[in-house]
């Protein structure tokens, strides 16, 4: 189920109809974090000028460049999921829609979330995924278990957040969480591709539609096995 939906993901994320989206969401994606490396690399510089580092020890000054650059690049790294989740809020429904239309032309629309409700929702959970990955960010250097960190707690984040606002166009949020605990190792695969997506450079560029679609397909799949066979686990 989980191979056959990320399957179907990948091709819809780069089929004609979703083309204009991929774009939009492309460029949006770059634009935030041309912008958080902006305010970063800002703060880098006041910290070096409040220091006098680059009057008393140029080679210092050279080093901490240097590293600064290595450093703002994990750091842009840790907040890419949380960037992917306010993405992808802006391109659920549009998104969404072009998905169930195009694979499951037979199966009613799912309705949007009132706007005000979908943001608030995104930005609450995009908060709590920024403040997890700065605490795994504090870890990074140590081996094996920074990354693990880092793997682990984006797995569960991008599951649940990606697969509840899937959800939420057929069923209320309540429901939605519901739905995704009583699946748990499905969804929980999913949240392990898009974890896996964000640690690869560009690929992770793609993750909020290639995550929308992802979602759209298995809480489809999902959907029809709970009126064959009954809601239960895994």
């Amino acid at each position: 189920m989980l191979v056959e939906s990320a399957a179907a993901a990948l091709r819809q994320t780069f089929s004609p109809p979703l083309r204009a989206i991929l774009w939009k969401s492309l460029g949006l994606t770059l634009g935030l974090l041309v912008l958080v490396w902006l305010g970063l690399t800002r703060l880098v510089q006041a910290f070096q000028a409040s220091h006098h580092i680059s009057s008393q020890y140029p080679i210092l000054d050279s080093l901490a460049y240097y590293l600064a650059g290595f450093g703002l690049f994990v750091a842009l790294a840790y907040l890419m999921p949380a960037i992917s989740i306010l993405v992808a809020s802006f391109f659920l429904d549009d998104a969404a829609a072009i998905v169930e239309r195009t694979d499951f032309p037979g199966d009613p629309p799912g309705q949007a979330m009132p706007f005000g409700t979908a943001m608030l929702y995104a930005v609450r959970f995009a908060g709590v995924t920024l403040l997890v990955n700065l605490a795994a960010l504090v870890i990074f250097f140590v081996p094996v278990i920074g990354i693990a960190a880092f793997f682990a707690a984006n797995a569960y984040l991008l599951a649940r957040e990606y697969f509840e606002m899937a959800a939420a166009r057929f069923r209320p949020l309540p429901e939605a969480a519901a739905m995704r605990r009583t699946f748990p190792i499905r969804t929980l695969g999913a949240g392990c591709l898009l974890s896996a997506m964000m640690v690869v450079p560009i690929l992770n560029l793609l993750t909020p539609l290639f995550g929308i679609a992802l979602m759209v397909h298995l809480h489809k799949r999902l959907s029809r096995r709970e009126r064959l066979t009954g809601p239960r686990g895994a």
